[in-house]
């Protein structure tokens, strides 16, 4: 099946639900696919909205509905103008061909973790992690991953796999699996609000570049096609997440409000929101909110390179490394 023949398949199927039908006089419409369920990771999304920053900016912006197709794939395929894509899946996807280049980084530093229960005192470093049995998730960077990081502590990186999806925390909880990958800031609050005491290695600690979490990306056709409205999206998105730093009381209740049947946990809400304002995530110690470091994106590409991770259009493992200044641009963000 042709690259082609899988958008139109793409397009034909979600079109029809995905593209908006409001728009308001003036404003150029814009669509964004979400990654996953709504979350604290979209909130500055929600502000801008709510707070007619968007609008301001010249544009009406339409949050589409999370869906089974990723955000990548919707925006590859102009389904979607935007999409919130993880690092993940903006190296891999671009590597094998998609249109997409990140335009704003919603993390400015690494939110996942390797976890284990407190309890466990027979695990002290990762070399620890040998012979025990890990939850996953079923990717290939997660054995990158786990791997390199247990070799860097002297170990030899061989572990028991039992791929459980979203299913690996709660046998994380009961013992079922010895340890598991989560993202700090929901997955990570959660335990602390259940009252499940966690330890945890930082990737970074262990050889592992750190990089920005997730991104807001489009494709290279559509920014050449729309600058200014580009521009004025991304720029004001960036104020939404601003003003969720600055007034994270206000910014909860514009996010629960704007999914009231979806957000029914509060509590959990606002712990994770001031778990990203307090380590760091949404602004960096530095003052640098949406930034992509082109430093970030070079260390983590070239490792994802080297662990072999990085694949073309065809499935091969690539041989050639990519030119990674290429996969984003700062150049939508004004003043």
């Amino acid at each position: 099946m042709t690259m082609l023949t899988r958008r139109q398949m793409i397009a034909a199927t979600l079109a029809t639900t995905l593209l908006p039908t409001r728009s308001f006089a003036g404003l150029k419409p814009v669509t964004i696919a979400l990654d996953w369920t709504p979350n604290t990771n979209h909130i500055g999304l929600h502000v801008a909205q709510a707070k007619g920053f968007y609008a301001n900016a010249g544009v009406d912006v339409e949050i589409l509905p999370y869906s089974d197709t990723s955000a990548g794939a919707l925006v590859a395929s102009r389904v979607a103008d935007f999409g919130i894509l993880s690092s993940l899946g903006l190296f891999t996807q671009r590597t094998a061909g998609a249109d997409l280049v990140a335009t704003y980084a919603i993390m400015q530093t690494e939110t996942g973790r390797l976890v284990f229960n407190a309890d466990r005192t027979d695990i002290k470093s990762p070399r620890d992690l040998d012979g025990l049995t890990y939850g996953g998730f079923g990717s290939a960077w997660e054995n990158a991953l786990i791997g390199s990081i247990i070799r860097h502590d002297g170990g030899k990186g061989e572990y028991e796999t039992v791929t459980l999806g979203t299913s690996a925390y709660e046998a994380l909880a009961n013992g079922a699996v010895d340890f598991t990958l989560e993202v700090y800031t929901w997955e990570g609050v959660k335990a602390e609000l259940d009252g499940r005491p966690q330890r945890a290695f930082r990737y970074a600690d262990f050889g592992v570049p750190d990089q920005h979490s997730n991104f807001i990306g489009s494709s290279e056709a559509y920014l050449k096609e729309n600058p200014e409205a580009a521009s004025g999206f991304v720029t004001a998105t960036r104020r939404g997440y601003e003003f969720a730093v600055d007034h994270p009381d206000e910014a909860a209740e514009i996010l629960i409000a704007a999914n009231k049947d979806v957000l029914t946990d509060h509590k959990l809400i606002r712990a994770s929101l001031q778990a990203l304002i307090d380590g760091h995530y949404f602004r960096s110690k530095e003052g640098a909110v949406g930034r992509i470091d082109p430093a970030k994106i070079d260390a983590i590409g070239t490792y994802l390179f080297d662990a072999g991770v990085l694949k073309d259009g065809d499935g091969k493992k690539v041989e050639e490394r990519p030119d990674f200044s290429t996969y984003f641009t700062n150049d939508f963000q004004t003043a």
